[in-house]
């Protein structure tokens, strides 16, 4: 049997036939291309074009000729390729040649094809292209006079006063970035940055990349900060302004691509200035950005996509690793207490991690910084700090620990930005009062006119919402046998679909509360998928008690789409990008809302269509479901469902379910989050008794699994015995007056 023929059983590949021999009709991601927001120059307007399809079932087309080379995958099946994006344009983009041969800073010139020059936009320009795209800007912190300048307390009359309390952030309207050819002609970065821009098939930008893009790069009247006329009525020159953003953006929207854009140039930057005051001298290999990101799989991939843009800058970018310390002397702190006299290398400061550009999860940062006494050791030449997932990071489980690699880095001008899908109102605020309070530690001035300094939000579309070109689907299954069974007959469909809604097909990823469900729910699919598409080596299980080389491999065996089915706990649901990921099942159900979204956001990624979201419920779960209930409502208006839901049964939530589930109260929901479904935790897994036997994940008979227990308790009784009988035959050795000689 053909594999690809069962991947793509529900897919039909052929451009045309009779209807009758089409068994489905939607696009799934793993078949889609990636749709960004088009704009285009229309007699020096900037009009905008967002192209949707007309319905779910027609393909899109294809702007390149298709190659038909035997030996290449079909783009339906090459769910997890890397090849270049298929762009959705009214217009042809314009080719760039880059020469190979390089100036006299290291970098490749371009050949031909224009510079793009768009004219500047007005305010009211601006505000039209913001709003179209949802992207919303305020500014946060001391500085809230922008644009209109200060105004004194006696001036300021009743009804200002009323619109200050009830919005206190003002809102800025930065130039809009419409194509990545900006980047080099607009904000002069680097020519051989662009070029590897160009090679990934970079040319639209998102919306997230479209707003955070000319804050972190451009000038003031580039922001939106500084308006023209001001900056012709001023004589005295006017400093940049020191900038801190703080992005929520929905999940697949370019968020990693907008924070290595701004790195690389920032380092390429300080790099060619660095050359001018030391011409001769080749500057050394050390540590000037920090990527935090909460998982190793997430960390592993900001490095994988960090290095694909900084090929041949000479910026290096790499992974840190257990054992590597950043500072000399910590290394040779171990040597010593290894046996080793460190004579060879003197105590120093100098970095041992020769990377501009270190990505690493908190704990394992903290320890490379951290000398015996626990105190982190500080980090001068840090000037760029990201937190990917910084709701996660500024969470109470890594809260302490991000923290302390925030104050580690000295430097006065250190530029953090924080990055998420969900960041909730009070980790903006403990990021703005970090941000404040380590401003003053340092003796750094206010922001004012002479050194002004922002803070800046960013969201764009609804905050802590699901984007809208998922399917969801609520499936009550009562009790765990029941979602087991539901699981399989998302397998094993034995039927066609009575609705027009999308079916689950593999590469799909399975979530679960606990690790050992997760371990349960593998052994209990192990043998479900046939010998003849592959068996038990299509399915397989991620957490994180595994060794970081099993995970390393299950996660290169997934992208590679050897293993189609991949069941974790909540380890990969943060970040991960899987461009060919069809679906997304909750076994167990989120702990928070916006757990959910984060889950669910693995699938429908860069604007691909057909991604489906299965969540099983029982009833134990229903106190805890109006949160789910709420983000699928939303989703579904967002995409144009006046109702909240679909028409379709099982599809969505429909209005009278969402009615009928309960409030959730506060204390409620904080158990939750840290705690999870009371039912299913692991402690009560391991105490036993009736409430673990009814949340046990197992079809076997009452008779098998005593029989399982009695060869374990068979086995252990016996090492028991002999670890008794061992410790006895010690005593008695211990107890022994010794041999005194022979007797007379």
């Amino acid at each position: 049997m053909d594999t690809f023929k069962l991947l793509t059983r529900s897919t039909s590949i052929q451009k045309s036939g009779p209807a009758s021999r089409k068994v489905s009709t939607h696009q799934t991601p793993s078949a889609g291309a990636p749709v960004q927001a088009q704009h285009h120059l229309e007699n020096g307007n900037l009009s905008h074009i967002q192209e949707k399809p007309e319905h779910r079932g027609t393909k899109r087309k294809r702007s390149a000729p298709e190659r038909n080379s035997g030996n290449e995958i079909p783009a339906q099946l090459d769910f997890f390729g890397d090849g270049a994006r298929l762009l959705v344009s009214s217009e042809p983009a314009k080719k760039v040649k880059w020469d190979t041969s390089k100036d006299e800073q290291g970098e490749i010139q371009k050949t031909e094809g224009p510079e793009e020059k768009l004219p500047e936009l007005s305010e009211g320009e601006c505000r039209q292209i913001l709003k179209k795209h949802k992207v919303k800007i305020t500014t946060l912190g001391e500085k809230r006079e922008v644009q209109q300048g200060h105004k004194p307390k006696s001036t300021i009359t009743e009804p200002e006063k009323h619109d200050h309390k009830k919005n206190p952030h003002t809102q800025i309207f930065p130039q809009p970035l419409t194509s990545f050819r900006q980047l080099r002609s607009k904000y002069g970065i680097s020519r051989r940055l662009a070029a590897n821009l160009d090679v990934q098939g970079y040319t639209e930008p998102t919306e997230v990349q479209l707003g955070s893009l000319p804050l972190l790069l451009g000038s003031d009247e580039d922001r939106g900060l500084r308006s023209q006329e001001v900056k012709k009525k001023k004589s005295k020159k006017h400093s940049r302004a020191e900038v801190d953003l703080v992005t929520v953006a929905p999940t697949g929207s370019g968020k990693t691509l907008g924070f290595m854009i701004h790195v690389l140039n920032e380092l390429l930057k300080d790099r060619q200035a660095s050359r001018k005051t030391h011409s001769e001298e080749r500057p050394a290999h050390q540590v000037q950005a920090l990527i935090i990101a909460p998982t190793h799989e997430l960390a592993d991939q900001i490095v994988n996509e960090g290095r694909k843009l900084a090929v041949g800058t000479g910026v290096k970018i790499s992974g840190l690793k257990k054992g590597m310390r950043l500072h000399r002397e910590l290394a040779n702190t171990n040597d010593q207490v290894n046996g080793d006299s460190g004579d060879k290398h003197p105590p120093s400061n100098e970095p041992l991690v020769k990377s501009e550009i270190l990505v690493s999860t908190p704990l394992l940062l903290l320890h490379a910084i951290s000398a015996k006494d626990s105190t982190a050791l500080p980090l001068p030449t840090v000037s760029l700090l990201v937190l990917d997932e910084a709701d996660v990071l500024l969470d109470p489980l890594f809260r302490s620990q991000t923290l302390a690699i925030w104050t580690a880095c000295s430097n006065p001008s250190l530029r953090a930005s924080l990055w998420s899908a969900t960041i909730g109102s009070s980790i903006e605020s403990l990021a703005q009062s970090t941000i404040l309070d380590r401003r003053r530690n340092l003796g750094l001035p206010q922001s004012s006119n002479d050194h002004p300094h922002h803070i800046l939000r960013l969201v764009v579309g609804l905050k802590d919402s699901s984007i809208p070109n998922i399917s969801h689907r609520l499936i009550y299954a009562a009790s765990e046998q029941g979602k087991l069974l539901a699981l399989r007959q998302l397998l094993h469909p034995s039927a066609a679909p009575t609705t027009n809604a999308p079916s689950l097909q593999p590469p799909f990823l399975i979530f679960t509360q606990t690790i050992p469900r997760a371990i349960a729910l593998h052994s209990e699919l192990l043998y479900d998928i046939p010998i003849e598409a592959g068996g038990s080596s299509r399915i397989a299980v991620l957490h994180s008690d595994l060794s970081d080389t099993a995970r390393s491999n299950i996660m290169a065996g997934f992208r590679k789409g050897e293993i189609w089915i991949l069941i974790t706990t909540d380890l990969l649901s943060r970040g991960m990008d899987f461009r060919g990921m069809n679906g997304v099942v909750n076994y167990d159900i989120p702990n928070t809302g916006a757990s959910y979204v984060h889950r669910v956001g693995r699938t429908g990624r860069q604007g691909r269509e057909g991604g489906v979201a299965v969540t099983l419920y029982t009833k134990d779960d229903i106190p805890y479901m109006k949160n789910v209930g709420n983000i699928i409502a939303a989703s579904e208006r967002a995409k144009g469902n006046k109702n909240g839901g679909l028409k379709g049964e099982g599809e969505g939530v429909q209005k009278w379910l969402l009615d009928a589930l309960p409030d959730i109260s506060k204390k409620t929901k904080k158990e939750l989050k840290r705690r999870g479904v009371e039912s299913r935790r692991a402690t009560v897994e391991k105490e036993g008794g009736r409430e673990a036997r009814r949340m046990r994940i197992s079809t076997k008979s009452g008779y098998d699994r005593r029989l399982e227990n009695r060869k374990k308790g068979a086995v252990g009784g016996s090492r028991r015995r002999k670890e008794q009988v061992d410790g006895e035959r010690a005593d008695e050795d211990d107890d022994g007056e010794g041999w005194g000689g022979i007797d007379d």
